[in-house]
């Protein structure tokens, strides 16, 4: 694979799937995501394609709110832990780095971890649950 010096949706779609896929061979994510998915991951991808390309191309194709679908996750089995955030992380910088030449994968991690601290704000902090935790 190539590196990207640019960001297009072609290569948000492949980050995207990249990571993805690694998020569904992750021992403690992919029940998560399954239970909540299911099998069929073709939608899911298409609509995080469209909230990363909008996060970072400013294309307006999201308009979803990703703080109610997580707090919501906050109450499904398995449940949603702040540690659960750290491996993805993990697992987004390392795809990010993968696809995308250091500035821009830089872009995308510094945004990945602003939403993984937004959301964590909202579904622990806000809502007097476990702290967050902020280990790289």
């Amino acid at each position: 694979m190539m590196l990207s010096s640019g960001i297009t949706k072609d290569g948000v779609r492949d980050l995207i799937h990249a990571f993805y896929e690694k998020v569904r061979g992750e021992p403690e994510l992919a029940p998560i995501f399954m239970t909540v998915i299911g099998d069929d991951w073709g939608p899911h991808l298409e609509v995080i394609t469209r909230f990363w390309t909008s996060a970072m191309m400013g294309s307006g194709e999201y308009n979803g709110n990703p703080m109610a679908v997580h707090l919501a996750l906050g109450n499904s089995e398995p449940r949603i832990e702040p540690r659960h955030f750290e491996i993805w992380l993990r697992l987004f910088r390392e795809t990010a780095t993968e696809h995308f030449i250091e500035p821009v994968a830089a872009s995308f991690i510094t945004r990945a971890e602003r939403i993984a601290e937004s959301l964590q704000l909202g579904m622990f902090v806000n809502n007097a649950g476990p702290k967050i935790t902020t280990a790289r």
